[in-house]
């Protein structure tokens, strides 16, 4: 089947794609094993951790996003990528808010807990994160260039 005729049949979720064809392998890049990396990937943007957490190299990942018919996992990854790094960035906002609780050990035995702040990484969540992260209209022209923002006519 086209790739062009695959892409017409995927819906609008941008993780919703069809996987790539691949030779059916115990330890290869199956189905399944594809939508629980773009999954994972959704999880934290890591492409290391998250082809680790399914058995699998970064650069494997990578040799499979630059196949000719990975048109429908290649933009389901960019939507992963955008999506954890808004959350990674989240957590690490939520974290220099509230501190980390960390215990307190006395004479080997656990006597509490203290709340510690960390600016760094308040520093880094703040000047790490483009201003366009918090632009709807530009989120939805990363992830579709031909869709228009339903906030504007």
């Amino acid at each position: 089947m086209p790739i062009l005729d695959r892409m017409e049949q995927e819906p609008d979720d941008p993780f919703a794609f069809t996987p790539v064809a691949t030779a059916p392998r115990a330890d290869g890049w199956s189905a399944a094993r594809q939508r629980d990396f773009i999954a994972e990937l959704a999880t934290h943007g890591s492409v290391a951790a998250a082809a680790r957490a399914v058995g699998m190299t970064p650069q494997s990942a990578r040799r499979l996003r630059d196949r000719p018919d990975a048109a429908g996992f290649v933009r389901a990854w960019e939507a992963a990528v955008e999506q954890g790094r808004c959350v990674a960035l989240d957590e690490a906002m939520r974290i220099a808010r509230e501190g980390r609780l960390v215990p307190v050990i006395r004479r080997g035995k656990l006597v509490g807990h203290r709340r510690c702040f960390d600016s760094r990484l308040l520093f880094a969540a703040c000047y790490g994160a483009p201003m366009q992260r918090f632009d709807h209209a530009a989120a939805v022209a990363r992830l579709d260039p031909a869709a228009k923002d339903p906030g504007t006519r």
